[in-house]
């Protein structure tokens, strides 16, 4: 009797186990997707602000901290870990004080420059366009370098591009020889200025488009690089949707755009404003509630966007976006270091599946910042590291 009822226990959890395993079968026909999520969507953005660069990714080859050829092992391995696809660099409101040429060539000789946007600190520039290039094979992403359309010039920009990517025999691929890299590399993604509305310009978007379809004639593909140009777009948090229209319609006259841009920052409609472990209920609420906004912000861009292209010839990105609080205490104000909670992840989440909703455009996000700034992916101190929630 005893096995009798063992076996027909045993009959009734196959069947069971059988008519559960019908119940949940989910069958997926990727053969009849409609559009493609692109792995870009899941970028990352480091700019020279506080610890992001110097001590948060760059240590030096004289460190004590482990490191390959400068760049520390572990910041690298924890973001290979997730497969980060690419990483806009150098800013950010920096892009637009930076000069190419200064970054390159021994570093003892490279002149200093003051970070007038983040601080007035001062740095010696020892992070430069090869130690970027090095950080992003480390990294296996592609870079997306911002071009300097504020204190920069066309030549400047045009030059940069060809130091890179050039094969050919010029001036300034010698140089790039001269320093160390035979071969070109190849560097797709190329902003043409940042936040050009604000702090890297004051421009009207008559006036950017105007002074960017210079920089869009001149950085030129060569031979095994195409350029992937994105323009910079209006400001999300104002809800500055006339850019977005002039871009778009005066652009298109005379000049084609891979993509362009916009930035939108969660910072919360409660005053005064918290760090970002410091919210009771109605704080974890308003976070939630302004990282739903992007899907809005996103929504009206397209609107534009598909009137003067129906075709879905120009992407958009939203290459700098993520939840802002106060400064951590005693910290320094400009450097925006700010702890990180679970209600970062989740507004990260938020806000990531709303950019996968729209995949059809928005072909690349980069959310701010990767280490040691606003809503980071790794927190360190000197040979210390953390992962945040958000990672």
């Amino acid at each position: 009797m005893k096995v009798r009822m063992s076996f027909f226990v045993f009959l009734m959890s196959l069947l069971t186990v059988n008519l559960l395993a019908q119940k949940n079968l989910i069958i997926i026909n990727a053969d009849q997707r409609e559009h493609h999520i692109s792995r870009h969507i899941y970028g990352h953005f480091a700019e020279h602000l506080g610890y992001c660069i110097y001590g948060g990714f760059w240590v030096g080859e004289d460190s004590a901290i482990p490191n390959t050829r400068g760049i520390r092992n572990d910041v690298v391995q924890a973001l290979r870990d997730i497969k980060i696809p690419n990483l806009r660099w150098q800013g950010g409101c920096f892009a637009d004080t930076y000069h190419c040429k200064d970054g390159v060539g021994l570093r003892n000789l490279q002149p200093e420059i003051v970070n007038i946007h983040w601080g007035n600190v001062t740095e010696d520039k020892s992070f430069g366009t090869h130690e970027f290039m090095n950080l992003c094979q480390q990294l296996g992403c592609e870079p997306y370098i911002c071009g300097n359309l504020g204190s920069g010039t066309v030549q400047e920009m045009a030059e940069w591009v060809e130091y890179l990517t050039s094969p050919a025999q010029s001036p300034m691929t010698r140089l790039r020889k001269e320093n160390g890299r035979q071969e070109p590399w190849k560097v797709k993604y190329w902003g043409l200025g940042n936040e050009k509305w604000g702090c890297n310009g004051r421009m009207t978007a008559e006036y950017y488009v105007d002074k960017s379809a210079n920089y869009n004639v001149f950085c030129r593909n060569y031979p095994g690089n195409e350029l992937y140009k994105i323009a910079c777009g209006g400001y999300a948090d104002r809800n500055d949707y006339h850019w977005t229209e002039v871009l778009m319609r005066d652009s298109w006259k005379r000049i084609r755009f891979d993509a362009h841009t916009i930035h939108y920052y969660s910072n919360g409609t409660l005053r005064p404003r918290k760090t970002a472990a410091d919210f009771e209920e109605a704080g974890w609420f308003d976070i939630i509630r302004v990282n739903f906004k992007m899907d809005d912000i996103i929504k009206q861009n397209i609107a534009i966007m598909d009137r003067y292209d129906p075709e879905n010839k120009v992407d958009l990105i939203v290459d700098e976006w993520g939840n802002w609080f106060e400064v951590e205490p005693a910290t320094d104000p400009r450097f925006l270091y700010q702890q990180n909670t679970l209600r970062d992840a989740l507004g990260a989440a938020i806000q990531l599946n709303i950019f996968n909703n729209y995949c059809e455009r928005v072909k690349m996000t980069n959310i701010a910042q990767t280490v040691n700034v606003l809503q980071a992916m790794i927190l360190t101190k000197e040979e210390k590291i953390i992962k945040t929630p958000t990672y």
